[in-house]
């Protein structure tokens, strides 16, 4: 049976965390057995065990430990992942979580009941926000990290709202989203009193779940964002945003369907009757006019996930594994299955050609 794994990225930054705080990075690799040079390459999965072993490690050796919920309370996922880049690009709350429903293996992978690794449960209070791993007393600081860094998270944006123009298309919901409580279904430990602190939130211990509560209005979940966050940047470059432009301003059938198609490519749920809709026409008209212009819906779909993924690979500025995950695909396999077919080579192979070439005198 295959063991769990832990994105390189986010092993990564537990260990950049533990270092800011005193801990030893060789002390911190001979305790774990987790090497430094693993977690260069973004595409490294690190055994789920290994990740345990660091954060235990980082705790003793910060002599912190509540160390998880200060990871969790200063991480922001924009910056070390790519689920950070999509659940922060998303049209609505409810959007949001389900992307970070659909990609939360490509940065822990755990066991859970049901289908989805967070759900939302109404409750008299307002809404409730349930984790459904399986087995959560075995690992307790996950749920300490998770909930610190969501929370945490939250409060961040809703600052960042809070500061826009008052004529901003969202209004500020810092009270609305406020936590009202929270449940975890672990003891209480030694660092209690610090839950409180990070989460500003009465805790509940010994709870029959993980979840936390949230006082919300019955619009909260369809509520637009539109902020960017830092590492949409670093993936969107000038050459991606100047072709966004000249798509839009193109007048074939084609370039408007993909112009449509681009900002929603990480999606993975691109279907020709939303585009059709948003052109303001019939799936059928859509399909004749592409006809015309000697393509079809699925081609022009599959040929932009060739361009796109070149791009982000040549550029440097991802993995394949992230690249992946931006062109719509949900398992890095298909991709890689996608790419020989577009290019007779890996994405890797192709990443790593660009980089071993050296510029011509």
């Amino acid at each position: 049976m295959r063991q769990p794994t832990v994105a390189a990225g986010f092993v990564r930054g537990l260990m950049q965390f533990a270092v800011s705080k005193g801990a030893s990075e060789v002390a911190l690799t001979q305790r774990s057995g987790v090497d430094p040079a693993s977690l260069l390459d973004q595409d490294s999965r690190i055994a789920l065990a290994s990740y345990v072993a660091l954060l235990r490690a980082s705790k003793v050796l910060c002599n912190d430990p509540a160390l998880a919920l200060h990871f969790g309370e200063a991480l922001d996922m924009s910056d070390i992942s790519i689920v950070g880049l999509i659940s922060g690009a998303a049209e609505t709350v409810f959007e949001a979580f389900t992307q970070v429903n659909r990609y939360h293996d490509l940065v822990v992978e755990v066991e859970i009941v049901g289908s989805n690794r967070f759900e939302f449960e109404r409750g008299a209070g307002g809404l409730w926000i349930v984790d459904r791993r399986r087995n959560p007393n075995d690992f307790p600081e996950l749920t300490e990290s998770s909930f610190a860094r969501m929370i945490c998270g939250s409060r961040r944006f809703a600052r960042a709202v809070g500061a826009l123009p008052e004529d901003h298309p969202m209004p500020p919901f810092a009270d609305a989203a406020a936590v009202k409580a929270v449940h975890v279904t672990h003891s209480a430990p030694a660092h209690h009193a610090e839950y409180e602190r990070v989460l500003q939130a009465p805790v509940t211990f010994d709870s029959d779940k993980n979840a936390f509560l949230i006082g919300v209005d019955e619009g909260w979940l369809s509520r637009r964002l539109s902020l960017q966050r830092g590492y949409v940047f670093g993936v969107l470059s000038r050459h991606a945003d100047a072709l966004l432009e000249r798509l839009k301003k193109s007048k074939t059938m084609r370039a408007q369907v993909e112009s449509l198609m681009l900002p929603i490519l990480h999606s993975g749920d691109i279907a020709k009757d939303a585009i059709a809709a948003k052109l303001g026409i019939g799936p059928d008209t859509l399909l004749r006019r592409l006809k015309a212009e000697g393509t079809t819906f699925e081609r022009v779909l599959d040929e932009l996930r060739h361009k796109m993924a070149l791009h982000y690979l040549e550029g440097q500025k991802v993995s394949a594994t992230e690249t992946a995950y931006l062109v719509g695909f949900s398992e890095v396999a298909a991709f890689s299955r996608a790419f020989k077919r577009w290019t007779g080579k890996s994405p890797r192979a192709l990443r790593a050609a660009r980089h071993d070439e050296k510029p011509i005198a």
